[in-house]
């Protein structure tokens, strides 16, 4: 059963309008879509959470009821939370076609255990973790799966190497780099040890050179013997 989410239509208003909207326990959203003019309403921040904590997140495709009223599938396009608490506090709805292609970002999902880490000591560097492509609503999916179970140290793999679905065209720059395997990190040794140890060696030769030198003054006859 696909998630609803019941909205109120209002009137736009300043900043002031907006926090009497939070204060009875609802935020501000817009609706809007190719050829239409955008919608303002408020929603239940609740029912939006849960949207955004889904497996899916911003990609779950869900339906609003306006005053009770149904209106086309939607995603979420953009939300807005409070930089103090981190409450969720405005939100943006698009409303989609179902056979019309969408562009949107979907996120890495890294699977397997690979050789260079396993066997080599390596480390995994995940350097792109989302990616950009284009599908029906229906084909979108929960993630992209990247298999790096072969991967050796210094090995890598680039957006052209990932496999999709037929129905998924992936958008973002092949050659960019998704994860590689890079050498285990090597420990160095202090500097200070370093110059400890270094130091070391010419103190035994002045201990020493002060040692022969004091065993060549005893050996000198003293002025009392050469007279």
């Amino acid at each position: 059963m696909p998630t609803v989410i019941e909205a109120q239509v209002r009137i736009p208003g300043g900043k002031n309008a907006n926090r009497r909207i939070r204060k009875s326990g609802r935020i501000p959203a817009v609706i809007y879509g190719p050829g239409k003019q955008p919608m303002v309403v408020s929603v239940n921040p609740s029912e939006v959470k849960t949207i955004l904590h889904s497996e899916t997140g911003r990609n779950t495709i869900f339906s609003v009821n306006v005053d009770g009223s149904e209106q086309n599938n939607a995603m979420v396009k953009d939300y807005q939370l409070d930089p103090v608490h981190g409450n969720l506090i405005h939100a943006d709805f698009l409303e989609i076609a179902m056979d019309r292609l969408l562009e949107l970002t979907v996120n890495i999902e890294v699977v397997g255990e690979a050789e260079g880490v396993k066997l080599g000591g390596g480390i995994m560097d995940i350097v792109t973790r989302s990616i950009e492509v284009e599908c029906l609503p229906s084909d979108i999916p929960e993630s992209i799966k990247v298999d790096v179970s072969a991967l050796k140290i210094n090995d890598y793999i680039r957006v052209k190497n990932i496999q999709t679905d037929a129905k998924v065209k992936i958008l973002t720059d092949p050659e960019i780099v998704v994860v590689t395997i890079v050498p285990p990190i090597k420990e160095e040794v202090p500097v200070e040890v370093a110059v400890e140890a270094a130091a070391e060696p010419e103190v035994i030769k002045k201990g020493k050179a002060v040692e022969e030198g004091a065993e060549e003054e005893k050996s000198k006859p003293s002025k009392s013997e050469t007279k």
